[in-house]
C-alpha cells in the first residue's frame, strides 16, 4: 500500500462549486476510483489561502497503469472537466503534474 498527498489551488469564485460538485460526486467517477485500487481518498480545504489537500491510500500494484486507466475514461474526462477550471495549479509543480505530488514525512497508525 502507498500513501499519496498532492495540493493545488482552488480559484476563490470557484469554491462553492467545488464543494457543491463533490458533494455529490458521479457514481461512476467514485467506480473508477474504486477499480483503480484507490482508498481511503479525501479532499480537503485551507481557506482563506484556497489550497485543496488530497489524501490517497493505493492499493495496487502499478500506480502508472491504474493512472492511465483512469485518465482514459470517458466518464473520469468529463468529470476532470467540470473539476479542472475550478483548480488553480501550482507554479512549483512538476512539468508532468497537474495536483502537485508532497513528500511524506511522517504517519502515524
Amino acid at each position: 500500500m502507498q500513501r499519496k498527498g498532492m495540493v493545488i489551488g482552488l480559484r476563490p469564485e470557484k469554491i462553492a462549486e467545488y464543494k457543491r460538485l463533490h458533494a455529490a460526486v458521479w457514481p461512476d467517477v467514485l467506480a473508477m476510483i474504486s477499480d483503480c485500487n484507490i482508498r481511503n481518498y479525501a479532499i480537503f480545504l485551507k481557506e482563506p489561502e484556497n489550497l485543496l489537500f488530497s489524501f490517497l491510500e493505493y492499493h495496487g500494484t502499478d500506480y502508472e497503469a491504474d493512472m492511465a486507466k483512469m485518465a482514459a475514461d470517458p466518464k473520469t474526462q468529463e468529470w476532470w472537466a467540470v473539476c479542472m477550471p475550478c483548480q488553480s495549479p501550482l507554479d512549483s509543480r512538476k512539468e508532468d503534474e497537474w495536483w502537485a505530488s508532497m513528500e511524506e514525512v511522517f504517519f502515524h497508525a
